[in-house]
């Protein structure tokens, strides 16, 4: 596990957080505008949703090894090929084949690998693959960002792509090697004859789940992409501004590490209900901070721990949820089916709440519409739990 979290921990730091660092050189380089650079970046996310569900089909069948191990060295030849990149055609080709590398290699791919895997365990294993994961934005921001000021975007992209060429990709085709069949997964999951995918693609827990993941989704790429202009509108030193974003993906971790060590005591389906709960109590406790007081700052700050913590726990509960209460042998597949509605999400939340801001209330108008996103995800996953676990989920 500390070997494939290592693999994450790259693959998030030097493909998707590098898009906002190179964002404003490849403008200057290549003349572009701010709309012209950013649709590299949505199509990227195009790819990848429309590539998640033929990519859970192939680990499905077992070709895991073969599709993490191709993701990992496709990502370093676009990023070679990226850092000689000379028109605005040249950009959205490398960030398209970005994005199909980013279907293969990051948290969907990886957490239903660990679920065959590990299927009595794979909870507990993602927990802890997730580890170095969470710190991918800590480490990859300020190393990137070293790397440009010091050798120039171009080289900066090279020396990622080589992460990818001479450590994912070794280390994919090494660690996944003899991966579990599908009958053996039946037989772990099912000991009797189970329905097929087209069945549990048409069930009300999927759609449950989906509607669940699709719905915090987009409630938490939402907010990052305002995370400092809501910050500052709150009067936070611009010290603060900065220092606090750049804590979420520790707080992240540290929730992680506390579900990975307390959750043995507390009832699993329980725990998945009231973990998505953080992410609206902390959207709550934005809302209320300006008539706080002296304890504004004090308030924005439980709203930033109950965000990084929620969220960071929340991976874990959006990686499993198919598995726990809808199917495990088609897990990829079904997790892949959700690829392209997830892309239409993370495209569409930090513009929405940008067209929600206005001068004279900022973000509260967008605070109060993702609180009740968080709210409906939140009542969605409890009703996906009562139809598919009703003797276990009742309380």
């Amino acid at each position: 596990m500390g070997w494939l979290s290592l693999a994450q921990l790259i693959s998030w730091g030097s493909v998707f957080y590098t898009f906002t660092l190179i964002m404003g050189p490849v403008e200057r380089d290549l003349g572009l505008s701010r709309a012209e650079s950013s649709l590299a970046f949505s199509l990227a996310l195009l790819a990848e949703g429309l590539m998640a569900f033929p990519v859970g089909r192939w680990i499905d069948r077992g070709h895991e090894r073969a599709v993490m191990t191709t993701g990992s060295l496709l990502a370093g030849l676009c990023l070679l090929a990226h850092g000689w990149v000379s028109s605005v055609a040249g950009l959205y080709a490398v960030w398209v084949g970005l994005g199909i590398a980013m279907a293969a290699v990051l948290y969907s791919p990886v957490f239903a690998v660990v679920t065959r895997r590990f299927p009595h365990d794979f909870r507990r294993a993602i927990i802890t693959m997730t580890f170095l994961g969470g710190l991918a934005s800590t480490v990859f921001i300020p190393l990137t960002a070293w790397l440009i000021e010091g050798f120039g975007w171009r080289h900066a992209l090279m020396a990622l792509a080589l992460l990818h060429l001479l450590v994912c990709a070794p280390l994919h085709a090494r660690l996944l090697r003899h991966a579990p069949q599908a009958k053996a997964m039946l037989h772990h999951a099912h000991p009797s004859a189970a329905p097929g995918l087209a069945h549990h693609l048409r069930s009300a827990p999927f759609l449950l789940i989906g509607a669940f993941v699709v719905l915090m989704m987009s409630v938490t790429v939402a907010l990052p992409a305002h995370m400092v202009s809501l910050l500052r509108e709150h009067g936070l030193s611009e010290r603060w501004v900065i220092a606090i974003p750049a804590s979420i993906g520790a707080i992240q971790v540290l929730g992680r590490l506390l579900l990975y060590f307390f959750e043995r005591h507390f009832d699993l389906h329980r725990a998945n209900r009231l973990i998505p709960c953080l992410i609206p109590l902390g959207l709550a406790a934005l809302l209320l901070a300006p008539w706080t007081g002296d304890a504004h700052h004090l308030v924005v700050i439980l709203f930033v721990t109950l965000w990084g913590m929620g969220n960071g726990m929340l991976t874990i509960v959006k990686g499993t949820a198919i598995a726990e209460y809808v199917n495990r042998e088609h897990v990829a597949s079904l997790n892949g089916a959700l690829g392209v509605p997830l892309a239409l999400a993370r495209s569409a939340a930090p513009l929405g709440l940008g067209l929600l801001w206005n001068p004279q209330s900022g973000y509260t108008l967008g605070l109060w519409v993702l609180a009740g996103i968080s709210v409906l995800g939140v009542a969605a996953l409890a009703f996906a739990q009562r139809l598919a676990r009703p003797r276990q989920i009742r309380s």
